[in-house]
């Protein structure tokens, strides 16, 4: 990782109770979450509906304040070709730009850690493809719909290089056999010879900050609604949420894969309804903080 990046670390990464980890029941979370609600639904836009949006332009590159690029936390997104079609999914895209705005609201206001932002003051998430002369400086790249994602031979060499480096990206929201069967092999294409785990609760990520006691497992909103409360998206098939791994030789987590989960769905959809917040955003908030703080702390 270029020392640019380490920087980005080191500035974003402060956040309450660093270095302990703290037990916070998941009514207080909820609490501060609904306290906070109309910071994030003020950042909704007009024309988010209840089951569609309209992206506004792309935030690429990184968030540049002053003339330069801003060393506060940012919520890297990987823009990447999609090779196969998933049920409910839009690829890279899949609950962009919403997910990644709340996240970083709520990272803002539930830790200390410094977020990024751009120069108009919105908050500091970006999207970049793996060959951006940008990626070493972003310490977290998130994947979603990852199981339709395909790399070229040039964005393996990069991903590989970024990841070892000291990179760290969290694949999210694919389901069922044949996208996790496809994933693997775009990942193992990134990192040949490396295993891939499962995480548990006694893992200590689960308590990085607040303690997650178990992988939740969030559906998309729109399968929720539809099935009447279900949460599995392929039925018996993903009926088992994973939290999985993929660690480097000096043991440090550098992959990790939400799979029979849509994660960063709790983020996004937390003001739509509140039926779904309640059954979903602390699980999701508390995960995804939890992850972030990991990556720029490890």
């Amino acid at each position: 990782m270029s020392a640019a990046a380490s920087t980005a670390r080191r500035e974003g990464g402060r956040p309450a109770g660093s270095g302990t980890s703290s037990t916070l029941p998941r009514l207080l979370l909820c609490g501060a979450l609904l306290s906070l609600a109309g910071a994030v639904a003020a950042q909704v836009p007009p024309d988010w509906g209840r089951s569609y949006w309209r992206p506004g332009p792309l935030r690429q590159g990184l968030p540049v304040r002053q003339g330069g690029v801003d060393r506060g936390f940012t919520f890297c997104r990987l823009l990447y070709t999609s090779v196969r079609r998933e049920a409910n999914g839009r690829g890279w895209g899949t609950d962009y730009p919403m997910a990644d705005n709340n996240f970083m609201v709520r990272l803002s206001e539930l830790t200390t850690t410094r977020t990024s932002r751009w120069e108009d003051g919105e908050p500091g998430y970006a999207v970049l493809r793996a060959t951006d002369a940008n990626l070493f400086e972003c310490p977290f790249l998130f994947v979603s719909d990852a199981g339709t994602a395909g790399f070229s031979d040039q964005e393996v060499a990069r991903l590989r290089e970024y990841l070892l480096k000291g990179g760290f990206l969290w694949a999210d929201d694919f389901w069922g056999e044949r996208a996790w069967a496809h994933w693997v092999g775009q990942i193992k294409r990134v990192l040949p010879g490396y295993g891939i785990v499962d995480l548990t609760p006694g893992h200590p990520l689960f308590s990085t900050l607040y303690h997650v006691g178990r992988i939740p497992q969030i559906p998309s909103i729109q399968f929720w609604r539809r099935s009447g409360g279900e949460t599995s998206e392929r039925g018996r098939e993903s009926v088992e949420p994973h939290l999985r791994a993929i660690f480097d030789d000096q043991g440090r987590l550098v992959v990790l894969m939400s799979h029979n989960t849509d994660v960063a769905d709790g983020w996004e959809r937390e003001g739509e309804d509140d039926r779904f917040f309640y059954a979903f955003s602390p699980e999701a908030y508390a995960l995804g903080i939890n992850v972030a703080i990991w990556a720029m702390t490890h």
